[in-house]
């Protein structure tokens, strides 16, 4: 029994061009530099939605060397700025408790991405495991108040959290 219109021929035409839209679609992903989305705007303070002034309490970071592979060389905020946001200061009010994840080892500097804030502002992160604090960027991300949020390598670092582990931490507003 043979079906109109669907011969050998026409699935050998078919299967390469499965394969063509496969590769096509996996390189979306990774995108060079020119297509990405511009950050100066956005790491300046002056962009955002509707002209306004995004804060400006991230620490000088510099950004991991190239083929960093070790966590010292990944972990690139110095001790000086670890000591100042491990320094005790007074805090805001607690947004509450989040399971915090490892984020990107290769964004410097002190910051927890969490769904507990709706924009990007300073704030305070206590873990009770070492009954250590760090002052972070509280950066904002989709999910419910309840999703797990994702910390900075540099802020596990100060806080001692063990960097496999999902630490729960208390997320405070700054004062």
């Amino acid at each position: 029994m043979r079906f109109a219109g669907c011969g050998y021929l026409d699935v050998m035409k078919t299967i390469p061009l499965i394969l063509i839209c496969a590769l096509f679609l996996t390189g979306c992903a990774q995108l060079p530099e020119f297509l990405q989305p511009r950050r100066d705007s956005a790491e300046t303070g002056t962009g955002g939605a509707g002209g306004e002034t995004r804060p400006q309490s991230r620490p000088a970071a510099v950004a991991p060397v190239t083929g960093a592979r070790t966590v010292a060389e990944f972990d690139t905020v110095s001790a000086e700025d670890k000591a100042a946001a491990s320094a005790p200061a007074p805090v805001g009010g607690s947004l509450g408790i989040t399971v915090a994840s490892l984020g990107s080892p290769s964004e410097p500097g002190l910051w927890l991405k969490t769904p507990l804030v709706k924009s990007e502002q300073a704030g305070r992160v206590s873990y009770a495991g070492t009954g250590k604090s760090v002052a972070v960027t509280l950066i904002p991300i989709d999910g419910p108040a309840t999703a797990g949020s994702r910390m900075s390598l540099s802020a596990f670092q100060t806080l001692g959290a063990p960097l496999t582990g999902l630490p729960e931490v208390e997320v405070f507003t700054a004062s």
